[in-house]
């Protein structure tokens, strides 16, 4: 007998993928986890202000709950650095040449607050993401979230030592003034840097986890070059240094912006300490790195917690 062989019938197509892509479209649905448009990102950030702020507030309280001193850290910590620095710097180093001797406390100390702020928002940043992927895992939202909120903590952290800052500035006789105000926006433009350097090492850092261990070397070498413990014009007025160093050193965005509150806060900080045009370079720097910062960040969106 012969054998027949019955082939199976073939199955039935299914819908193309141009057709699935179609359907999906006119019910609304989109992909998970895909990248927003720019603008639309924006909006879904505002919408989420509320989160950001509590957030950070929630960080901010967190910080030192475990110390007995609790919030007051805060401020002792800095102060503490800025003691550090003036027995070594001050005393020992003969730092403060060029800066009259009743005005190179309050320039040192408002040096390690300032700088503080900008520190302590990229190890923060660094860490945005890599240190949150449980919550970056479970719930969706703009990851840009997490690291404004991290620079916004390091803003209400501020704050609390520009109390402190005010009372050493009376201590040494700067009595407030209306150039006290030029604070307001000399901050705001480094809150604006600080979060452009948070967004664009939270993205560096959820990739690379062993940047959260170099960082403070890198950020230890910035401070020693940007004139914390002593002013860069007066260090710099007799020694046979390059012209074009002299200006990388005093434009590096930590140097303007501590200048600025210094030339703010200190009578006896005038504008010969500063470089020229340092207004448009703080207002560049804010600019250049904050929009950059966050167009970098946007552009991984989809990749955070993944992998």
């Amino acid at each position: 007998m012969s054998q027949v062989l019955h082939t199976p019938p073939p199955a039935p197509a299914g819908p193309a993928e141009d057709d699935l892509a179609a359907l999906a479209a006119r019910h609304g649905l989109t992909v998970s986890g895909a990248r927003p448009s720019l603008a639309e990102y924006v909006r879904q950030l505002w919408g989420r202000r509320h989160f950001i702020l509590a957030f950070s507030q929630a960080k901010l309280t967190a910080q030192y709950s475990q110390a007995k001193l609790g919030q007051l850290w805060q401020v002792a910590t800095p102060l503490l650095n800025a003691a550090v620095y003036f027995f070594i710097f001050g005393l020992l180093l003969g730092a403060n040449r060029g800066i009259p001797s009743d005005v190179y406390v309050p320039f040192l100390v408002t040096g390690v607050f300032v700088f503080t702020f900008t520190q302590s928002s990229v190890l923060a940043g660094v860490r945005a993401i890599s240190g949150n992927l449980g919550l970056v895992r479970a719930l969706h939202f703009p990851r840009a979230s997490l690291p404004i909120s991290f620079a916004l903590q390091q803003l209400q952290q501020l704050l609390f030592s520009m109390a402190v800052l005010v009372v050493v500035m009376l201590a040494f006789g700067s009595l407030p003034a209306l150039s006290w105000l030029l604070v307001v926006p000399a901050l705001v433009l480094q809150f604006v840097f600080n979060t452009g350097l948070a967004l664009i090492f939270a993205r560096m850092g959820s990739r690379t986890p062993d940047l959260a261990q170099l960082m403070p070397f890198v950020l230890r070498t910035w401070m020693y070059a940007s004139g914390v413990m002593f002013s860069i014009p007066a260090m710099l007025h007799d020694k046979d240094v390059p012209g074009w160093l002299a200006d990388v050193l005093q434009w590096n965005p930590a140097a303007v912006y501590m200048d600025l509150v210094r030339f703010a806060m200190i009578d006896g900080y005038g504008s010969s300490y500063l470089p020229p045009h340092v207004w448009a370079f703080a207002l560049g720097w804010a600019l250049l790195t904050g929009v950059a910062g966050f167009v970098y960040f946007w552009k991984s969106e989809e990749r955070y917690g993944r992998g």
